[in-house]
């Protein structure tokens, strides 16, 4: 669920065989797909002006990083499992926070890999300057992180829970 500094990603089962299906499907089904749209604009004419073949090379190009990625990640994945309920932020857990100690200014995120990220729930890197202030804190404790703008921030985690997808 998350990157370390030797480009080693941790996943659980699951999320690894979510993104090996959509490697499988862009680097196949996807792949014929999107050559039988270039070649089906390709057959209306001048390539200058045709909308739908410029569109569907995007498409193409956008479709083969994905698949890039999903290799890259992949090739340096371990399965794991999701992280206990300490209490102590680790990569993949749902965290909370109070902003300065304010207990009503409060968020929650997943502390993960982006490729973990989902609809449902705000998703922090835990190289993020948030993520790397917040993981290894237990609940109760205070962090610091410093802004984009060279200052520094300082939270309170309020709760730290393994994620249940």
């Amino acid at each position: 669920m998350t990157q370390t500094s030797e480009n080693v990603t941790w996943l659980t089962q699951e999320a690894y065989d979510q993104l090996k299906a959509e490697l499988e499907y862009l680097s196949g089904p996807a792949r014929i797909e999107i050559a039988k749209k270039i070649e089906a604009a390709r057959e209306e004419g001048d390539l200058r002006e045709n909308g739908g073949y410029h569109a569907a090379k995007e498409e193409q190009g956008k479709q083969e990083l994905r698949v890039r990625q999903l290799t890259q990640l992949l090739e340096h994945a371990k399965v794991g499992e999701a992280p206990a309920d300490t209490g102590v932020v680790a990569p993949g857990m749902v965290v909370t926070i109070a902003f300065d100690g304010d207990p009503d200014d409060t968020t929650t995120f997943l502390l993960a890999s982006r490729e973990y990220a989902s609809s449902d729930i705000e998703t922090y890197s835990p190289q993020s300057p948030l993520g790397t202030g917040v993981n290894g804190k237990k609940v109760g404790q205070d962090a610091e992180y410093e802004l984009p703008n060279g200052r520094t921030a300082s939270v309170r985690i309020l709760e730290a829970k393994p994620y249940q997808g």
